[in-house]
């Protein structure tokens, strides 16, 4: 296991008006979770869109996260690409510019038996000089690794030491139990069951940003522990969950209003999507407003 814990917010992709990344909205993401109190910065997974992004603009979103973050708080860095020698090359680049450490997503379009993404990630863990995580979220990409599995590739690869999960507290209690507590555990999900991870087992989670700030208020009550604590940290989940909820309906649902929620709390202008996209809807930007309007700016 290794001592990483806490909340990371997951960077969003701003794109300009002619479809170029926004380079300051990038920036401004970074100095707002760390101002206000995120244990961690993460980038590339399915928050930034990496899967509308080319090779280079991946690594420029990447280049600028570590020189923005400047070893202020860890860097974890998604990668997926099409084989092995490409991810251990994105590796090394990553952890050479400061990544901390790294999430290895399932290579897209294969359907091979658990053996083989055992060999696979392994071989790619094997190489890699700093820390790895597998993204373990079969209802999103479409596949992942039974419990037995993670357990077996974390004692064949002892440098896989950190999992990012995409489930329910309970689940996710069960792998923990399963492995014998040999990762350390990251849930995602957009914050679902905060509290109920942290007494699961995990050591904390990587939302997307734009409630963030009061995740990492609950992730510190529950941390410091007690009764008083534990009641003051729900009640601040009741408050965002109506919010969570809304955004986590579909992966585009989220992209398309938590992205808007965030420019909107960072002072941001108008919000320009990379198709395919879901185009936001005059129903849907009123409930946002429903939910998210009581948080404030930056």
């Amino acid at each position: 296991m290794t001592n990483y814990h806490g909340i990371y917010p997951i960077l969003y992709a701003f794109f300009q008006a002619d479809g170029a990344l926004d380079r300051n909205a990038m920036r401004a993401q970074v100095e707002a979770s760390i101002r206000h109190g995120a244990h961690g910065i993460a980038i590339l997974g399915l928050a930034t869109e990496a899967n509308k992004l080319s090779t280079g603009e991946r690594r420029q979103l990447m280049e600028w996260a570590a020189e923005d973050i400047a070893g202020r708080v860890p860097l974890a860095v998604t990668i997926s690409e099409p084989n092995i020698a490409e991810y251990v090359a994105f590796a090394k680049a990553a952890a050479g510019l400061g990544a901390d450490w790294l999430v290895l997503q399932p290579p897209a379009g294969r359907s091979v038996p658990e053996s083989e993404y055992i060999r696979f990630f392994g071989t790619v863990a094997d190489a890699c000089p700093v820390p790895v995580a597998i993204q373990n979220a079969a209802m999103y990409l479409g596949t992942g690794l039974s419990d037995t599995g993670l357990k077996t590739l974390g004692h064949n690869h002892p440098n896989v030491s950190i999992l990012k999960a995409e489930g329910s507290a309970a689940a996710i209690g069960q792998t923990i139990e399963t492995t014998e507590g040999m990762f350390t555990v990251f849930n995602g999900r957009g914050g679902l069951e905060l509290p109920d991870n942290l007494l699961a087992g995990c050591a904390g989670l990587i939302p997307a940003p734009e409630c963030f700030d009061v995740q990492v208020r609950i992730y510190n009550l529950m941390r410091e522990g007690g009764a008083d604590n534990q009641q003051q940290a729900l009640a601040l989940y009741r408050e965002i969950l109506p919010l969570i909820v809304f955004l986590m309906q579909s992966i585009d649902n989220f992209l398309c209003y938590g992205k808007r929620l965030t420019a909107r709390r960072l002072g941001l202008g108008q919000v320009f999507d990379r198709a395919p996209a879901l185009a936001p809807s005059a129903f849907g930007l009123a409930t946002l407003q429903r939910y998210g309007d009581h948080l404030p700016a930056w």
